[in-house]
């Protein structure tokens, strides 16, 4: 599906690393690998706000017959250093570790993120703050903070991250009274459960959300089911936003009926309609190394959001290589959108996600894409 108002708003050259929170630490050159899936948030002021993961990766990693990785340690950033012949480097995010019993990975880039204010239409950049970046404060943060999403809830807003480290995967929290000073809450669900999303309102006096459980062994549906197995979008609830129950029911499933939601995941936070929750996720389709992303649409009954009132199993957005081929010579994936944001704004909403794993995308879409 295609729509009127429809660009890129922000790309790596727009990030300028000389205020980078990792600025002075390395003693070597890093360059933005990607300055992508941003939150999205609308301020007091009217202006919309994105939270962009900056992922900055070092412009020669592998040097000595060794590759090397970026880590936050007591305040500072160092360099690991790894073998070559212990790693395989078929995926120019990430390394895997050769051997061993299970899969083991580094990063070729740590992310950190940075509000970039917009206009109230979100297509022109009026304030990039770099005094007020979210990069590591904790060990369990030491490989960076990725993927921010944000919800307001009453007169506060909560975004949650991705934070990485050996420890764990996690999920963690920041709250805010105005989305520009935020608050470290802690980590709020454990190790590879990504994609946490939080309801923008609560349901019967509770915070809701959506959450994305990752494994390596899943149990099959009965032959002829209309569902696969593999990783979905569950639901979770909370009396504060940081105490949180998996819901006896699951939400938002793989549907058998296509490939291209054979794997799936959490996109935008729910938003209340007059036909219920309105939530934006990802499908991806099998190919090569990384897969399509495509972003589909699913409508949650307001008062029970384990119940769905419409699905579409037809792509709302892909990948737009019009819109990347300035950017062709700065490509190292394609075929990926990812969507991360959205708010409202009269008879349209408008729609953040990443592209490419490279640039910041912003669409109008209509509320009658959704039958609203």
């Amino acid at each position: 599906m295609s729509f009127p108002v429809d660009r890129l708003v922000l790309t790596p050259a727009d990030i300028d690393l000389s205020r980078s929170p990792l600025a002075g630490h390395l003693g070597t050159e890093t360059y933005v690998l990607g300055a992508f899936n941003p939150g999205l948030t609308r301020l007091a002021n009217g202006n919309l706000l994105m939270v962009v993961r900056i992922a900055e990766a070092l412009r020669e990693p592998i040097r000595a017959g060794n590759i090397h990785s970026i880590r936050w340690s007591e305040g500072r950033y160092t360099l690991d250093a790894w073998p070559l012949d212990l790693v395989d480097t078929s995926d120019p995010r990430k390394f895997m570790m050769r051997g061993g019993g299970w899969k083991v990975m580094a990063l070729t880039s740590l992310s950190w993120l940075l509000p970039v204010e917009l206009s109230p239409d979100g297509l022109e950049v009026e304030a990039i703050h770099y005094d007020r970046a979210i990069h590591p404060r904790e060990p369990y943060q030491c490989y960076g903070v990725e993927d921010a999403r944000i919800s307001k809830v009453g007169d506060r807003y909560l975004m949650t991250t991705c934070s990485v480290s050996p420890e764990r995967h996690s999920t963690t929290l920041y709250t805010s009274d105005d989305a520009l000073d935020w608050t470290l809450e802690g980590i709020v669900l454990d190790h590879q459960n990504k994609d946490m999303l939080i309801f923008e309102g609560l349901v019967d006096g509770r915070y809701w959300a959506q959450t994305r459980p990752l494994g390596d062994l899943y149990f099959a549906y009965p032959p002829g089911s209309e569902w696969r197995a593999g990783p979905s979008i569950n639901l979770a609830t909370s009396p504060d936003a940081l105490h949180w129950k998996p819901h006896d029911r699951p939400g938002i499933r793989p549907h058998s009926g296509t490939v291209a939601t054979a794997r799936i995941g959490g996109g935008t936070p729910p938003i209340l309609t007059d036909r219920g929750w309105l939530s934006l996720w990802h499908g991806v389709e099998p190919l090569g190394v990384v897969g399509i992303y495509r972003t589909y649409w699913s409508l949650m009954d307001r008062d029970d959001p384990a119940r769905l009132v419409a699905t579409e199993h037809a792509p709302l957005l892909e990948a737009s290589p019009a819109l990347t081929e300035p950017l062709k010579a700065l490509m190292y994936i394609d075929n990926v959108v990812f969507t991360t944001g959205i708010a409202d704004a009269g008879d349209h909403y408008v729609v953040a996600s990443g592209e490419a794993d490279l640039a910041c995308r912003i669409t109008h879409i209509p509320k009658q894409a959704f039958g609203l």
